[in-house]
């Protein structure tokens, strides 16, 4: 699914008007009967007091037919319409007067001295709603839920004045809020420093990049996308570079499983890794790799890790390095279809001699085995950067956020962190997966945002498992990106799917082993629940 900017999101919804024939007017109740409908499904009238906080633009438009739908549904509404500017869009204004033709409380202030501490006061009135005084409404405290409408995604300017005074108080305010589309303030193509801070974001159709970024966690709490009727075709046409992972994209990505298969045809996968006391990572890997569907998984560990890793994994081989309790040279009698690398490794010097020469061994091979590298693999180039030229095309690094500052340095916001990865992918010629609640997945051309996942995953060995998955995936066949978003989005949807009988708490990483299997029939049903 593309993310596209700001500018091409409004393109296509003119575009959706025009080709579909509708007016502005209706593609904005599209969008707010779909807010609404996922508002009614997850908040009850019953117990659901709700204040409402209209702009002057097409996001106020919204959060007014928002208003008057809850309103006509039942639900105990108000409005608050900050008019921080004196022109008010044609279809805003048109929902405003809708809102007080259904009998909704709306109010306006216009003047950052009309809000006062737990009051409201006279504002100034635009329009034959008669005058209402804002000291009549209640104080916010009075009230279950916040929703924010102030700002969309056409926001190029910070927020100042009476807007940033209101947003501040919703802050403050210690209420549940949900933002429509994008929370006010937030931009979409750099860093944000001030907007609200939403309980909850509901976005509109196509997603934006800026609401799965680390950085912006503060400002959208949990993302919601719905769907409302963009024209298809339009969005086809709008070209981007970075897309949304979902489930039908990871269902599409699938290799059939033949009837007459067998271990040698999908794959022999070697895992590379352990020292002493961090043997676990290599078993945690090799057996993710074998789940994942690869006929063989070869372990290459320290001379010690043997006996560990047959009583642990029976079903992989293993060869032990000569050195009792690091690995201190990389040979090996087989050929692996992939091969995973750097976890549990360590960095010791005889250590990092021997990747030096496995490197070097395989930069020279004509036909390349594809290669993924993490953990201490990393942390050995981030300390030899000139060994990084010898990384075959297609490499898979999967850095978590401090083993990735060492490798491109320091960055100013996750903005410039996506562009000194792209360049970083670009130099090199690998793929990068950014391990977080939203992974990114980079190459030279492109960024991938994953939709799976849950803090479960925020668990020791969990990074170990995600390497052994894309391993596994690798010597299946799979080309290098695929095998990336694939084995990120399966990753993240064994967290989704055990929330049920496992709290995200009590999430170990063997759990994520053991739920790979279910993901795939979940994946391969194409259930409805897909994210």
């Amino acid at each position: 699914m593309k993310i596209l900017t700001s500018e091409q999101i409004r393109e296509i919804d003119a575009q959706t008007v025009l080709r579909e024939r509708i007016s502005s007017l209706d593609l904005m109740e599209r969008a707010a009967t779909a807010f609404f409908h996922w508002f009614i499904e997850q908040y009850t009238r019953e117990d659901t007091s709700i204040l409402v906080f209209a702009g002057v633009g097409n996001n106020g438009g919204d959060a007014l037919a928002v208003a008057w739908m809850l309103h006509g549904t039942g639900y105990p509404v108000k409005v608050l319409v900050v008019e921080y500017s004196s022109s008010y869009s044609d279809d805003c204004l048109h929902n405003l007067r809708r809102a007080e033709a259904a009998g909704v409380s709306c109010t306006r202030i216009d003047s950052a001295s009309d809000l006062s501490q737990g009051d409201f006061h006279k504002p100034h009135v635009a329009s034959s709603m008669p005058e209402l005084s804002l000291s009549d409404l209640p104080p916010f405290n009075e009230y279950d839920l916040l929703i924010d409408g102030l700002f969309g995604t056409g926001l190029n300017r910070e927020v100042s004045g009476l807007a940033r005074e209101v947003i501040a108080r919703m802050n403050e305010s210690g209420k549940r809020i949900i933002s429509i589309d994008v929370p006010s303030g937030l931009f979409l193509g750099r860093e944000t420093t001030f907007a609200v801070e939403a309980t909850e974001t509901v976005t509109f159709q196509i997603p934006k990049l800026a609401l799965y970024l680390p950085d912006n966690q503060r400002y959208c709490g949990e993302v919601w996308r719905v769907e409302i009727g963009l024209n298809e075709a339009a969005i086809a046409e709008a070209d981007t570079d970075t897309f949304f992972t979902r489930g039908e994209d990871a269902r599409r990505w699938l290799k059939p499983l033949p009837r007459f298969a067998h271990k040698g045809t999908l794959g022999h996968a070697l895992v590379i890794g352990g020292s002493l006391g961090m043997m676990g990572s290599v078993c945690l890997a090799s057996k993710a790799a074998l789940r994942s569907g690869c006929g063989l998984v070869t372990a290459y560990l320290p001379h010690s890790g043997v006996p560990i890793i047959q009583g642990h994994f029976p079903e992989a081989m293993a060869i032990g390095d000569a050195h009792g309790s690091r690995i201190t040279a990389i040979e090996y009698g087989l050929k692996p279809n992939a091969i995973g690398i750097g976890i549990g490794m360590g960095q010791h010097e005889d250590t990092a001699q021997a990747l030096h020469r496995f490197l070097k061994k395989i930069h020279g091979l004509e036909n390349g085995v594809p290669l993924v590298v993490d953990a201490d693999g990393l942390n050995i180039l981030s300390k030899h950067p000139e060994w990084l030229s010898l990384l075959p095309p297609g490499t898979i690094l999967t850095p978590h956020p401090k083993e990735l500052s060492r490798l491109i340095g320091e960055w100013n916001d996750d903005f410039d962190k996506i562009q000194k990865t792209r360049a970083f992918a670009r130099e090199y010629g690998v793929i990068v997966v950014l391990k977080g609640a939203y992974s990114l997945v980079i190459d030279a051309e492109t960024i991938h945002v994953n939709s799976s996942g849950s803090p479960a995953l925020a668990t020791a060995g969990s990074g170990d498992v995600l390497t052994g998955m894309i391993t596994g995936l690798l010597a299946q066949g799979y080309p290098p990106l695929d095998a990336a978003r694939l084995g990120v989005y399966l990753h993240g949807l064994t967290a989704n799917l055990a929330t049920g009988c496992i709290h995200e708490r009590a999430f170990i990483a063997s759990d994520i082993i053991d739920g790979i299997g279910s993901t795939y029939a979940f994946l391969e049903k194409g259930h409805p629940g897909l994210v």
